[in-house]
């Protein structure tokens, strides 16, 4: 495969306040992005499947790297997102995060039945992007949805793509608008 990864960055959050009130265990949340060289940057391709194969690579690639950030805790949430550089188009970033990047992501978190949510858009150096997260097994538990903001200064450069997967080891701080909890998940469809 031909790949081409400038730099990966690690962003690593250890949440103890929040709201007014201290928690009563540490949440982690991670990201860790990698700037890759967009090799259909500045022309149409019309068969995209090489940044597929990237996907399928970076997803088993970031996910090791983010486990190991997080002192390997087992994975609660997760999301996943790309931010493509000016001579690129949102389908360059499609094309990474949806056909193949999340079986080797679930491979090694250990499990993941619910839809891995993301989100996309183009833009230069110093985008921010929101990663949408929500829990790993079940779409609907309410107290893991949340988001992480993913911006590199640097990057993408025009010819570039951030790809960025989020994890974390717990829900949100403080959760309390009720529905679904992790105690409750069924487990059969991804969905509670």
């Amino acid at each position: 495969m031909d790949l081409k990864i400038r730099k990966v960055v690690t962003n690593v959050e250890e949440l103890h306040y929040e709201g007014f009130k201290e928690l009563d265990t540490p949440i982690h949340r991670c990201y860790v992005a990698a700037v890759i060289e967009n090799p259909f940057a500045g022309w149409y391709e019309k068969d995209l499947s090489k940044l597929s194969d990237i996907g399928e690579y970076l997803g088993e690639y970031l996910s090791k790297s983010a486990v190991k950030a997080l002192g390997g805790a087992p994975v609660h949430s997760y999301g996943k997102g790309a931010i493509i550089g000016l001579n690129g188009e949102l389908e360059h970033g499609a094309a990474i995060l949806h056909p193949k990047l999340g079986k080797p992501m679930r491979e090694v978190i250990g499990g993941g039945k619910a839809i891995i949510p993301s989100s996309k858009k183009v833009g230069g150096a110093g985008t921010a992007l929101d990663i949408p997260l929500h829990y790993k097994d079940a779409a609907f538990v309410r107290t893991h949805y949340d988001a992480m903001e993913v911006r590199i200064p640097d990057a993408p450069k025009n010819n570039e793509i951030v790809v960025a997967l989020v994890f974390t080891d717990n829900g949100r701080p403080h959760p309390r608008i009720g529905g679904l909890t992790v105690s409750e998940i069924k487990g059969e469809d991804g969905l509670r």
